[in-house]
Formats: structure tokens, sequence, C-alpha cells
């Protein structure tokens, strides 16, 4: 009964090593994540069905998910990338499928090419954009003039910071590995909670009592997307939590993670244990000061939804 509760285990496995963490975690730390992830996943699609009935309509769509997560303008932007090279390639491969392939490709002359090319960007700059619902210019009928070139700039300045940082920690995870280590690190970075396993994630996260139609498929890519996401929070996040209490002093830590000659061997990186997963949801879902100002007018308190990690 138990196996069947979990059922990503390697998977988090895998997501939990490209974030840094090594390679065999205990598995009562897999068994935490994947209940973290599991609940998160019923939490959002609870708070999109609520949007939705707010619609009157009985199916969540990609901009109530998008609503969900506007305070972290970085993973908008981010999804938002996603969901338009995704319409490419279905555009794409839609094309490919209606020229019949019967043409071969030593025919194709270097103007043709060119043009095909050409297509493809056009396509990919007319992809349809997703309408951010709390957008000024997305709350009438009649389309409103795009004045706020500003605020999209600041939008995409975090979300490329935010991308930098990813790059900057992959590689330097990655400078010292190995041929076979650097191949395994690529293999785990495709790992996934619905890539070709839609009616098992279903399953998992119990979609069919949420829910009173199907989800679209967009929307369980989404899904698949931000659990890949909460999984890399929740190890970067516990993985500082583990470094401050094993070296409580910094001021004794070296600066730089240099290699020196003589140096002695650096001790084996020790897994995360389920109190740093425990410790790092709880630092991550910590209500936020301008969500706690109101409650100095009330006696009762104010009760909050659940953070989206």
């Amino acid at each position: 009964m138990l196996g069947e509760r979990y059922k990503y285990r390697n998977e988090i496995q895998q997501m939990m090593f490209v974030s840094g963490a090594t390679t065999d975690p205990p598995t009562a730390t897999l068994s935490l994540v994947e209940d973290i992830v599991r609940a998160q996943v019923v939490e959002l699609v609870s708070q999109g069905m609520a949007l939705a009935r707010k619609r009157g309509v009985r199916a969540i769509n990609v901009e109530d998910v998008m609503f969900l997560l506007r305070h972290d303008v970085a993973k908008v932007k981010r999804l938002a990338n996603y969901l338009s090279w995704k319409d490419l390639r279905k555009n794409a491969r839609e094309q490919d499928g209606n020229s019949g392939g019967g043409v071969d490709g030593t025919d194709l002359i270097e103007d043709e090419t060119e043009v095909a090319a050409g297509d493809a960007v056009k396509k990919f700059n007319k992809t349809k954009k997703v309408g951010m619902p709390w957008k000024l210019q997305n709350m009438f009928s009649i389309p409103a003039p795009d004045d706020d070139d500003d605020d999209s700039d600041d939008e995409d300045s975090e979300a490329n910071r935010a991308i930098a940082e990813r790059l900057r920690n992959a590689d330097l995870r990655t400078q010292n590995m190995t041929k076979e280590e650097y191949v395994h690190w690529s293999e785990s970075r495709q790992a996934s909670f619905t890539f070709r396993k839609g009616k098992r994630f279903r399953e998992w996260a119990g979609i069919s009592h949420l829910t009173e139609t199907r989800l679209q498929d967009d929307i369980v890519d989404i899904l698949g997307f931000l659990t890949f996401e909460i999984v890399a929070n929740l190890t970067e996040f516990a993985l500082k939590i583990k470094d401050s209490s094993d070296h409580p002093n910094d001021e004794q830590k070296r600066p730089s993670k240099q290699v020196y000659l003589f140096d002695r061997p650096n001790k084996q990186q020790t897994p995360l244990l389920p109190r740093h997963i425990r410790e790092a949801c709880a630092a991550i879902e910590a209500p936020q000061p301008r969500q706690t100002a109101m409650t100095t007018y009330y006696r009762s308190g104010m009760n909050y939804a659940a953070k989206i990690i």
C-alpha cells in the first residue's frame, strides 16, 4: 500500500541531484518531498477551480494558473516563455504533417530553406501570448494600448536574473564532473512528473476528485513544469539551511571553494534529511510582512491560502 502511494521517488531523486543534492538521499526525504509536491498540486488545482467557479465555468484555464502565480514574476515569465515555445513546436509539427513528407531533403534549395526559417521566426513572433488577467489592458473588451513597457522591462530583467542564477549554479555543480557524471546529470535534467505519464499523474494527485471535467493538456504540462520548480526550490533552500547548520560560524569558512595544493581531502557531502526539507518548506511558506500587516486590526486573525512554492 505504501509503494502505491509513492510513485515518483526516482524522478524526485533525479530532480534533487540536478538541484545540488547527493545522488542517494534517504527514502524518508524522498517520501516527504513527494508528499509536499502532491499537496502543492492539490492546492493549486483547488485554488484554480475556485477561480474558475467565480468566472462561471467548470474548467481551469491557463490564465487561472498564471493569476495564482502572479506574485512570482520570474516564474510567471519562465512559464509564459515555456508555453510560447510549446505552441511553436506544436505549430511546427502540424506544418510538417500537412506538408505530406514526400519531398526529399536534397531537393530543397537555399532560398527555400531561408524562407522556411523566416516563416518559423514569424510564427514565433505571432505565437499566442498568455494574457495576464491582472493587466489593465486585459480588463476591457476593447483592447487598450500597451503602455506598461517599463513594467515589462522590469519583469524581463527579473526573470533573466533568475535564469542567469540557475545557469550559474548549474555551471558550478558540473564544472568538476567527469564525463560519466555529466551524462548522468544531463539525463536527470529530463526527469518529469507528467511527460508521457499523464494518466499516472492524474491518479497520483487525485485530479478526478478535485475537478468535474478533465484537465486540459496545457494545464497538465504546466503542472509538470511547476512540480519540477517545487522540487528545485525545496532542494536549494534545504541545502542553504543544511549548510548554515553544518557551519554556524561563517567567519571561519573560506570565502571561496577553491582547492589548494596542501588542502586535506574534502569530506563527502552528506544527504539532505527530512528535517532540512521541513525547515525549508516552513520558511518558504511563512507569511510575508505585507500579508500579516492587517492582523493588527483584527483580533481573530486572518485566513490565508497555502502558498505555492
